[in-house]
């Protein structure tokens, strides 16, 4: 009864397009390896501020990666993670600043979140034609660096950051299991090293991380359809999903941005 109360009033349209956005991270961040945040960013911040939405998904990303680091346990490529990591943390303390500087205004913050998810989804497009063109080959260390950085930049604002990553990874031709795997651990560590700034960036308080506790049976959800859905299909169909729902609501966020 404690919990009801202390949650804020959310516009009707918010416990659907949260439960959608939980429910689909789980099953991108444990079955497919990438885009979970990119997805659940753009649907909550439709009904909510893009503050709110990031603050509510932070906790829920890291509740998956707990089941999801678990389950790849065996199954990541660790001079990878390493070569990453370093880089990710200067990534996230840069765009940590840029967030502070922009959280008071919605116009930008759902413009640039609208941005990321129609990049994201035309990254993606790309990525299907460029990589059977890619040669296998060993990245050097400061490729994770670079990759690394560029990663972390964007993933205070949007929880985005999947992209480099994968630069970073498939030319290295990775088993499927392994590449998601190390999707996987590389995200558990980012989204713990924003914990801090996320505070320091005051987007905490009662009401969300009571909505917090409502939605986290939903993790589980997702993550055991994702499991299951990675040992039996491949990854086509569930991406032409995601891409439908990025582009439509990247285009919604941009034209509340313009509007």
């Amino acid at each position: 009864m404690i919990l009801l109360e202390l949650l804020p009033d959310y516009p009707t349209l918010f416990w659907p397009a949260a439960a959608t956005a939980v429910v689909l991270i789980g099953i991108a961040k444990a079955g497919f390896g990438g885009g979970a945040g990119v997805i659940g960013t753009p649907l909550m911040a439709l009904t909510i501020s893009v503050g709110d939405a990031v603050a509510l998904l932070l906790p829920l990303l890291i509740l998956c990666d707990f089941f999801s680091v678990w389950h790849y346990r065996a199954n990541f490529h660790r001079r990878s993670t390493r070569l990453l990591l370093p880089g990710a943390a200067i990534g996230i303390g840069i765009g940590t600043f840029f967030f502070d500087q922009f959280l008071g205004n919605q116009q930008v913050m759902r413009g640039g979140i609208g941005a990321l998810a129609l990049l994201f989804a035309f990254y993606q497009l790309f990525r299907v034609h460029w990589l059977g063109r890619i040669e296998a080959r060993h990245p050097h260390s400061l490729e994770g660096d670079l990759m690394g950085v560029v990663s972390g930049f964007p993933s205070p604002l949007a929880h985005a950051g999947g992209p480099p990553v994968a630069i970073f990874l498939l030319p290295q031709q990775l088993p499927r299991r392994a590449f998601v795997g190390t999707t996987v651990v590389v995200f558990a560590a980012i989204n713990l090293l924003k914990v801090g700034p996320y505070f320091w960036l005051d987007l905490y308080h009662w009401g969300n991380l009571a909505t917090v506790v409502v939605l986290a049976p939903l993790t589980f959800v997702g993550v055991r359809l994702g499991i299951w859905l990675n040992s039996r299909f491949n990854d086509v169909w569930f991406n032409r999903a995601v891409y439908v729902i990025l582009v439509v609501t990247g285009m919604r966020l941009l034209s509340k941005a313009l509007g």
